[in-house]
């Protein structure tokens, strides 16, 4: 180091000297040095990239998605009917009150699909589907009536073929009752029928 001057006694011992120069030149090194580390061999540098693992945020705006709810099955249905006069096209009746295949539902008397036919022409029924039937009944009431209190029976049978006569001269709300063979249920269908 320039403008400094190190005195040796001679009586400190050689080990002793070198000792004391090698601490006063590490002190008075320059200035930032002391505070580095002693250097080592180089560690290898990893050539891997740090991996970032990414959490979504849910902020008080955003709401789980809310369930679709699930569709009710729709209740079994007895097969549909029609009445038609013999070479006239069918008329395909309203479903009433019905069980079938352990469901069932409750209905009034309804007024029924509209026919037009001739005072005393033959009617047949049909029902849409190869279902057997144990017994029938036939009753009509005057349109509007929903509790059939009023009923006349017009007919009533066991078995295919299901035939009945036309109501008389008018406008009539007919039912036709069955009752399906192998404890199947039953069904009640209406027609409105107008009779000239």
């Amino acid at each position: 180091m320039k403008g400094m001057t190190v005195t040796v006694h001679r009586s400190m011992p050689t080990v002793g000297v070198a000792l004391l120069i090698t601490g006063f030149l590490t002190a008075c090194s320059a200035p930032g040095d002391s505070a580095r580390p002693p250097t080592t061999e180089a560690s290898p540098v990893s050539s891997v990239a740090p991996t970032t693992t990414v959490i979504p945020s849910t902020t008080a705006s955003e709401e789980p998605p809310t369930p679709k709810p699930t569709p009710e099955p729709p209740i079994p249905e007895p097969p549909g009917a029609s009445i038609a006069v013999d070479g006239g096209d069918p008329v395909v009746g309203e479903l009433g009150s019905f069980g079938w295949k352990n469901a069932g539902s409750d209905s009034p008397w309804l007024d029924g699909s509209p026919i037009h036919v001739g005072a005393g022409e033959r009617l047949v029924f049909t029902l849409s589907e190869p279902v057997a039937i144990e017994t029938w009944q036939v009753s009509r009431v005057i349109p509007g009536d929903r509790d059939g209190t009023g009923a006349v029976g017009m007919s009533e049978g066991s078995g295919e073929p299901i035939t009945f006569d036309a109501p008389p001269s008018g406008s009539w709300s007919v039912g036709v009752s069955v009752l399906f063979a192998d404890n199947l249920g039953g069904a009640v269908y209406y027609w409105r029928i107008d009779v000239d």
